[in-house]
């Protein structure tokens, strides 16, 4: 299909190693067909994949095939062929353990097990690739010395003849240049044997010489000295010596490449998978896709399957699960196509076998079936998915697409007949796992005949498929539903007010062709349209037309209620739940917040004894050093004066009482409702009496938006001052708040100056990240990131640059968020960063 072509291109650009698309499409395992848990492995994989942020090195990694098959026939390998060879599998090496390094320094190292064990097993071919690293440098392309024994005898004892030749021949030709034979030293090779140049005329210098070659002139000889001959000998004899060395060496370094070839080809087929791994997790990530869940269960109705294990999708309702998918499906306009997909949700019910959607043409049935199919297909091949949240789908063991006219003039086939005969095919091989695609069924011929045939064919599915989708205009297959509950009915949403398909998925529901609305908005002549719609309103009655649009009109207004319901009733799950984490957080960090500053105070009690300590040794220290050099007439007032700084001193570190109110005062204290106390165990934090003591001697008060009722023991009146300040900031809220809303039962201070934040540094615990996300999803997030934080703490809000619309919200909840005090806007130091201070 030109949608797979379109997926595999998208793909291409997301791999890593680079390697041609064709050999890897050859190279990669043949299963076209894998199970269940093979599929799982692929999505964990993906998963994994898209963990790891930093990109994998795969350059090093080549096409071995004709290499190997090179080797295997027995023909030698040149050099740069073998570092060719040690280049891959040293880069796969490091592939492997630049994996278990990612995995060690992780939080969760088992997130990325599905990776690590592709290249668990693998045979990595150590001994092959330092092998030839001993025997070849790749970075001068020659083999080395020490590649053999016999090599390094053999060009120690060239180089060593070749130093004696060069002397020789430097000798005879400064002679020959002496003696006028040449107007310049001259050594050069000629046919493979070193020689001197010297003039025609002059080689009587040389008498036992041997001429080996003469210029084109016939001017110059090139003569081999006859002290030379011996040596030169030696040389040849040397060359031939090292080239079948190094011959023999390269002979073996392939034979060893040809021994490994099965283990080189399984390593390579594993280096595919984890690069086609990243493939698949960079192209989710590009897509925003989320992993799909497959149900374990074939829809068979066993006792142990709920209702929300049926099929797919992303948000959880009463009787079914549901999936929204932008379909690969362009709305049609009057200009055009537009550039926005329509998204898809599909709803299937438990123990639903057949769905028969119907609906105008043009209205996007075949397109919404290409994209459960292609869904499908995408999930079983381990890709995730481009919906919300969570989507469910059953494994599919056979995906079967009758999609599209297969008349053929070469087979003989006309369009029903190319229909039927793929339908037949169909029947023969599906089973209980397998999803069928049916566009158009039963078209093409008769009409009462193609509405047999396909109830027959419907009724056959029901109980041999796990799962069949068709497409239809006969209204007779929309009412088997009616006589069978393994039935169900979905139609593409049409406007009566546009007159257009909306191109959405109406569960339950039967349409209308409209075949009359979409020719008028083609542009039909008006005189046909008109001319047609009298002959509808003949086959039709005119009351059961009325009844139909009656009908139908009801069920959409009943529709958009329950839509609007649904929404209301999430909103107030999502306030709901954000009322429970507040509070969780707040009761989990109470006892924790208790004991630290408890610890401060004693850390702080310790200091100040310390410190008056350290002050009355120095009042000590003085008063010694002046009674020495002072007389006993002064003793008196030295000691007074000692007396007073003690006196102080300890004054000065004496804690005031935060509560002076005593014991008996406590037990006669009967609080007034509305009235502000302190609550033991609150960690000091005010509380507003809700309920006039009982008999049970119990007081409600309530605690930001917590009530609660305790005993009359655990409440102490706050002092006279503090209620002063209390008074005045809960009336001047009063006056400020809505009147629905509560008090918070935080102190408030005049002045924000007054609050310590501590140091603003940005760690993991006070950071939110809201880039990549949808808004309403950054919304939820920024909501309860706020509601997480404790008092007076300072949260850092990522929302990034992009569109801008995310930054956009975060702005709009951070300035009318009750809890936020203030917020500084991203600067160059904190670019796409909002930093807020939580009151």
């Amino acid at each position: 299909m030109q949608v797979t072509y379109i997926l595999c291109e998208d793909m291409k650009r997301h791999r890593s190693a680079p390697i041609r698309w064709g050999w890897l499409i050859n190279r990669a395992p043949q299963q076209p067909n894998p199970i269940h848990n093979e599929s799982q492995k692929l999505l964990d994989q993906t998963s994994a994949a898209r963990l790891i942020t930093q990109p994998l090195d795969f350059t090093g990694i080549h096409d071995l095939t004709e290499i190997l098959t090179v080797a295997v026939s027995g023909q030698l390998l040149t050099i740069p062929e073998l570092c060719t060879v040690r280049r891959t599998l040293t880069a796969a090496r490091e592939l492997f353990d630049n994996l278990k390094h990612l995995a060690s320094a992780s939080n969760h190292p088992q997130r990325y097990l599905p990776l690590l064990e592709i290249l668990q097993n693998c045979n990595f071919q150590v001994g092959l690739e330092r092998k030839i690293e001993f025997c070849i440098d790749c970075n001068l392309s020659v083999i080395l010395d020490r590649a053999s024994e016999d090599l390094e005898i053999i060009r120690s004892e060239r180089k060593r003849n070749i130093e004696i030749l060069d002397s020789l021949l430097k000798e005879v030709s400064s002679q020959i240049f002496r003696a006028g034979g040449i107007d310049r030293p001259l050594i050069t090779k000629r046919r493979s044997r070193l020689c001197v140049a010297i003039r025609a005329s002059h080689r009587n210098l040389l008498p036992d010489g041997v001429v080996l070659n003469v210029s084109s002139s016939g001017a110059t000889y090139f003569m081999e000295p006859k002290d030379a001959i011996d040596l030169n000998n030696m040389e040849v004899r040397l060359s031939n010596s090292e080239k079948a060395e190094e011959i023999a060496i390269l002979s073996m370094l392939a034979s060893e490449i040809a021994n490994s070839k099965s283990g080189i080809n399984y390593l390579l087929d594993k280096i595919l998978e984890v690069d086609l791994a990243f493939a698949r997790g960079a192209y989710a990530q590009w897509m925003n896709g989320v992993c799909p869940i497959f149900s374990l269960d074939n829809f068979e109705g066993s006792g142990s399957v709920g209702e929300d294990d049926n099929f797919v999708l992303a948000e959880e309702e009463d009787d079914f699960t549901e999936m929204e998918m932008e379909q690969w499906l362009f709305k049609y306009t009057s200009q055009g196509i537009s550039d926005f997909p329509v998204p898809a949700d599909f709803k299937i019910r438990h123990g639903t076998r057949v769905v028969v959607i119907s609906g105008p043409n043009t209205g996007g049935k075949t397109a919404s079936m290409k994209t459960l199919g292609l869904a499908s297909l995408m999930s079983k091949a381990g890709m995730h998915l481009p919906a919300k949240n969570s989507p469910k789908l059953p494994w599919f063991d056979l995906i079967l697409a009758d999609i599209g006219d297969h008349q053929s003039l070469e087979q003989n086939l006309s369009t029903f007949s190319g229909h039927i005969s793929r339908i037949c095919k169909f029947l023969q091989v599906a089973s209980k796992q397998s999803l069928v695609l049916i566009d158009e069924i039963g078209s093409g011929t008769d009409p009462s005949e193609g509405v047999a045939l396909s109830a027959s064919i419907l009724q056959y599915l029901k109980d041999h498929v796990n799962l069949a989708v068709v497409t239809t205009h006969y209204a007779d297959l929309s009412s088997m539903k009616e006589k069978d509950t393994h039935f169900d009915n979905a139609a593409m949403e049409f406007s009566l007010e546009t007159l257009q398909p909306t191109y959405r998925i109406l569960w339950g529901c039967t349409g209308d062709s409209n075949a009359l609305s979409i020719a008028q908005s083609i542009g039909f002549d008006r005189n046909i349209i008109d001319h047609a719609q009298k002959w509808v309103e003949k086959l039709k009655p005119e009351q059961q037309q009325e009844r139909r649009g009656m009908l139908y009109q009801s069920l959409q207004e009943e529709r958009n209620r329950l839509k609007a319901q649904a929404e209301k009733a999430a909103s107030i799950h999502a306030e709901v739940m954000n009322v429970y984490c507040e509070i969780q957080g707040e009761a989990e960090d109470l006892d924790r917040r208790e004991m630290e500053l408890m610890a401060k105070e004693s850390q702080q009690v310790q200091q100040e004894l310390e410190d008056a300590k350290s002050q009355i040794e120095t009042v000590i220290q003085k008063f010694e050093k002046q009674l020495k050099i002072s007389g006993r007439d002064k003793l008196n007032s030295l000691i007074r004066e000692s007396e007073s700084a003690i006196a102080s001193i300890v004054k000065a570190h004496t804690p005031a009482d935060s509560f002076p109110i005593s014991e008996a005062d406590h037990a006669s204290f009967t609080p007034q409702i509305g009235e502000q106390v302190h609550v033991k165990g609150l960690g000091g934090k005010l509380a507003t009496v809700v309920e006039s003591p009982g008999d049970d001697e119990t007081i409600l008060v309530q605690y930001g938006k917590v009530k609660v009722r305790v005993k009359k023991s655990r409440i102490r009146a706050i002092p006279s001052s503090a209620r002063n300040v209390v008074s005045s900031s809960s009336t001047h809220q009063g006056r400020q708040s809505q009147p629905n809303e509560e008090f918070r039962g935080n102190l408030e201070i005049s002045s924000n100056d007054d609050l310590s934040y501590g140091p603003v540094v940005r760690t993991s615990k006070n950071t939110v990240d809201l880039r990549g996300m949808r808004v309403e999803e950054a919304s939820v997030h920024l909501e309860m990131a706020i509601n997480a934080s404790r008092p007076y703490s300072v949260l850092f809000v990522i929302h990034g640059m992009g569109t801008g619309a995310i930054k956009e919200r975060a702005l709009e909840i951070l300035q009318n968020h009750s809890r936020i005090a203030n917020y500084e806007p991203e600067s160059l130091m904190n670019y796409g960063c909002t930093v807020a201070y939580v009151k």
